[in-house]
């Protein structure tokens, strides 16, 4: 389990918020077991990128499949652990995955309904700047689509929009940006 540090007294950091699927792994839709995981080219290596030059790492990513029925929290929870184990792996970790359960077209129950942090609402990573010491000004988001996007200008940090390719790659050029 990671250890969330306190806001105060802590430095600032900068931070990277990824978009799972289609960023992380192939989205092959309601993902939810381990053994269906397909890692995109470069995509542990770029969260080790990351880790390696001192940002924290963020995973935010809308779950619908929790308000359609098609699998419980429990089951994203599970993904994510096993995620962050398999990543350890290979020397790198996400500090905290962010996911929203809800949708106003979900099946009828708590989790549908509308949601300030289903993205492209801002909420998982407005929840994230407010809970840990991060430095949004240099920090940025890598997500797939104009949700994403729209999520990060709304919580008023950078985003880059990836489409594909070697991730590590494309972060490590988003990375030689931020120190120049």
């Amino acid at each position: 389990m990671l250890i969330q540090p306190e806001l105060t007294g802590s430095a600032r950091r900068p931070a990277v918020f990824f978009d799972r699927d289609g960023v992380l792994n192939r989205d092959i839709g309601y993902l939810h077991r381990p053994e269906e995981v397909e890692w995109l080219e470069g995509a542990q290596a770029a969260i080790r990128l990351c880790n390696d030059a001192g940002y924290f790492v963020f995973v935010v990513t809308n779950q619908a499949g929790v308000a359609r029925g098609y699998y419980a929290e429990d089951d994203v929870l599970r993904l994510h652990a096993w995620m962050n184990a398999e990543l350890a792996r290979n020397g790198a970790h996400v500090d905290a995955f962010e996911f929203c359960p809800h949708h106003p077209e979900g099946a009828d129950g708590p989790y549908r309904r509308s949601c300030r942090r289903r993205k492209p609402n801002p909420g998982m990573i407005l929840d994230l700047l407010s809970r840990w010491p991060i430095d949004k000004e240099a920090s940025f988001l890598v997500g797939n689509m104009q949700s994403d996007l729209d999520a990060a200008a709304g919580a008023g940090v950078k985003a880059h929009l990836y489409q594909g390719g070697n991730l590590a790659d494309f972060v490590a050029q988003r990375l030689a940006r931020q120190e120049s």
